[in-house]
């Protein structure tokens, strides 16, 4: 099938087929992001070092655990709908439409910055996931925005570390992975 969502032999009642389709294809995509996300949770779990070592590390699992629910409640919504799950390796590397995540073993400011890039990625794309099936499939656009909820948390307590006293965020502006942890090593951003 390769990672291809087929028209839904059956669906909830009162959602349309095609509707059903398009919708468990946004969720497709959703579940790659989100399998992708939990993967690279853990990576930095892993090679987070330095001062903020165990704050760091230890605040990781709970988002960790957190999007791995995430990615179950997805799956099974797009089961729901009629379609079939795809969360093999090789479907989420052939989907991907971001870069793969860089940062190895540095600090945990560094992770941050990265991560705080990272986060904005899936929230954005969560958010038009959730405008898209608003006429759709209102209860999907409801676990989007449930999902959203703990995602922009999540960011939110990673960029408590990277803000400064005045709300200047240190990966203001970067594009990319390192340069974000760059910055946020180095506590710049722009003026």
């Amino acid at each position: 099938m390769n990672g291809q969502q087929q028209a839904a032999p059956h669906t909830v009642p009162g959602v349309d087929r095609q509707d059903a389709r398009q919708v468990t294809e946004i969720l497709q995509a959703r579940l790659h992001a989100l399998n992708d996300l939990a993967l690279t949770l853990k990576h930095v779990h892993w090679n987070v070092v330095g001062p903020h070592f165990i704050a760091v590390h230890e605040m990781l699992d709970p988002q960790v655990e957190a999007v791995r629910e995430m990615t179950d409640t997805t799956a099974e919504r797009i089961a729901t709908l009629g379609g079939v799950p795809v969360g093999t390796p090789a479907a989420i590397v052939a989907a991907r439409t971001w870069d793969d995540y860089d940062v190895g073993r540095a600090d945990a400011v560094a992770h941050l910055g990265a991560l705080d890039l990272v986060y904005s990625g899936v929230i954005e794309d969560h958010r038009r996931a959730m405008k898209a099936t608003g006429e759709l499939d209102p209860v999907t656009q409801d676990m989007l925005i449930g999902q959203l909820a703990g995602l922009e948390q999540f960011q939110w307590f990673l960029r408590a570390h990277l803000e400064s006293g005045g709300g200047r965020l240190s990966t203001a502006g970067a594009h990319t992975l390192q340069e974000a942890a760059d910055r946020a090593s180095r506590g710049t951003g722009p003026a």
